[in-house]
């Protein structure tokens, strides 16, 4: 490896216009965007001019996001996936190398499906405990290996990872899940270290509440722990879908091209103020 000491030729002309948010021309494969993040930032993703993969286990919700995609002019397909079932991430991969052999796209894919809950430690069940780690952990490893395989054969790639400041901050009764999503912001740092070389980026976007159809129920019914976790958010609300949008398409764009390894928190100032 040679040492670079100074800038290349190549970099002294850089302007402000050659940083693009553009999408055009990728496949982006989003997970649980049948619903919240997820689907914000597919059809953001579709808005930049990506061609995107949508999966999640619904597929009534994959239909209306499918088509809420194609009537705003862009390009979208689908796959009933559940993210726990390596067959059917592979299938995905399969999926994936068609849509984007076809286009000569690069690839992103963005690991968004997981579930949280509420419950005191040391009410966890095994079954609960396994759900979290399924998901979230084995889901999000087999996707970043199986979509990996072909970004490692074209040289480039992006990943983003979804956190949360909860990977970070702690609230109480939500142990496994804290747990689950500090071990993706640690994956990101590894399968960084690990693929930049070949060209792929891994980050984690790590969102704080944000309110979806269920979470704007449960913080409803529970007003005491919605008033407990806003006063944790330094800008004084919870977060929606569209909040996270920007952040998604940086990580995905080439204007992120010499970022990896990073957590990014769109929170509010939560972990911030610790």
């Amino acid at each position: 490896m040679t040492l670079q000491l100074e800038e290349p030729d190549n970099m002294t002309e850089s302007k402000l216009s050659s940083v693009s948010f553009d999408l055009d021309g990728k496949v982006a494969i989003v997970t649980g965007s049948g619903t919240g993040i997820g689907r914000a930032i597919a059809e953001s993703y579709a808005s930049a001019g990506a061609h995107v993969i949508l999966a999640a286990r619904n597929e009534n919700n994959l239909i209306e996001v499918k088509e809420s995609i194609l009537k705003s002019g862009g390009y979208a397909d689908y796959l009933v996936t559940d993210i726990t079932k390596i067959d059917q991430i592979e299938k995905l991969a399969s999926l994936t190398r068609k849509v984007s052999t076809e286009k000569d796209s690069d690839i992103i894919l963005v690991n968004n499906a997981g579930f949280g809950f509420t419950k005191p430690a040391v009410e966890v069940t095994e079954d609960d405990f396994d759900k979290i780690t399924s998901t979230h952990l084995k889901g999000t490893f087999f996707c970043c290996q199986k979509i990996a395989e072909i970004m490692l054969e074209r040289g480039y790639g992006k990943i983003i990872n979804m956190g949360s400041t909860w990977g970070e901050a702690t609230d109480a009764k939500k142990a496994p899940y804290c747990m689950a999503k500090a071990g993706i912001a640690h994956l990101t740092r590894a399968l960084s270290t690990e693929w930049a070389p070949h060209g792929i980026r891994v980050n984690t976007l790590a969102p704080t509440a944000t309110l979806t159809e269920f979470t704007s129920q449960t913080m409803k019914n529970n007003p005491d722990r919605a008033k407990g976790i806003v006063s944790r958010i330094k800008l004084g609300r919870f977060a929606v879908p569209s909040d996270h949008i920007g952040a998604a398409i940086f990580l995905a764009s080439t204007a992120s091209d010499f970022v990896t390894g990073h957590t990014l928190y769109v929170d509010g100032g939560l972990v911030a103020a610790g």
